[in-house]
């Protein structure tokens, strides 16, 4: 059984959701990453989702684009990212990470090439934002054989037929992307959320994470109590850019926040 898969059942067994916080690797400096991922891990996260600076950031709003650019700044790059998730296995077997990014990099590297290298990371999943199930076969096969699960967003407005082809394709979890745009943007139709999340559960076996637009610690409470796993993302990110000059008080404010959402999401 996969981290990941062991995680969400031992969730469901202790009535849990998985807590699941992004940031950006190298951002803002690359000896931030590592420290701040075991961090995390004490402040109640699950899993963990490690950007992979790209250039050009579809998927993501304004705050997530701001950090790739400073962690290309710093040269930070997939294999160096890959990097810190082995130091971070080091010290850690136990919490899944999750690479998400674009495929860009990964074709640089080549498919056979990354896969290898995830494998030896020991990376539990792979969510490649602009890799969508219908070309991603030779991807998920090389992923699959080395027990890494590739992960894929569900939009909105996904019919039941994508649903269940992530479902075959996919493995680890869905993300649920709760709202039409990019990341950070605009507000949760938690009614809206919850009609969707019951479509998906009938066309899929996999958890359900629900991200894009998650900011605080009562809407991570709702969101719990409709999904199986919160991501945050932006909201983390902002602590980072709002604290450039002092990286220490970043590190401090983000695991606040993320104690108040496992303390909230818990209740």
């Amino acid at each position: 059984m996969s981290r990941l898969a062991a995680t969400f059942e031992e969730l469901s067994k202790t009535g849990r959701k998985a807590l699941i916080p992004f940031i950006t690797a190298g951002d803002p400096r690359p000896d931030f990453t590592l420290p701040m991922m075991h961090a995390m891990v004490e402040a109640g996260a699950d899993v963990i989702e490690l950007g992979v600076p790209f250039s050009d950031p579809m998927a993501d709003g304004p705050v997530i684009q701001r950090a790739s650019e400073r962690a290309l700044d710093h040269k930070m790059s997939l294999r160096r990212t890959l990097a810190i998730a082995t130091e971070f296995r080091k010290t850690n077997q136990q919490t899944p990470v999750v690479l998400m990014g674009y495929v860009h990099p990964i074709e640089a590297m080549g498919y056979e090439d990354f896969a290898n290298a995830a494998q030896r990371a020991e990376i539990d999943g792979v969510l490649t934002v602009d890799l969508p199930p219908e070309e991603a076969e030779e991807c998920v096969a090389l992923l699959k054989a080395r027990d890494i699960d590739p992960i894929f967003l569900l939009a909105p407005n996904s019919s039941d037929d994508r649903i269940k082809k992530m479902d075959t394709a996919g493995s680890g979890y869905i993300y649920y992307v709760s709202l039409k745009g990019v990341t950070g943007a605009g507000h949760l139709d938690i009614a809206d959320v919850e009609n969707k999340l019951n479509l998906i559960r009938a066309n899929t076996r996999l958890p359900v994470a629900i991200g894009f637009g998650v900011k605080d610690a009562q809407t991570a409470k709702t969101i719990a109590g409709i999904g199986d796993g919160v991501v945050i993302g932006s909201a983390l990110i902002s602590k980072i850019e709002a604290n450039l000059d002092d990286p220490e008080r970043a590190k401090s404010e983000i695991i606040e926040l993320l104690k108040s959402m496992r303390q909230a999401m818990d209740s």
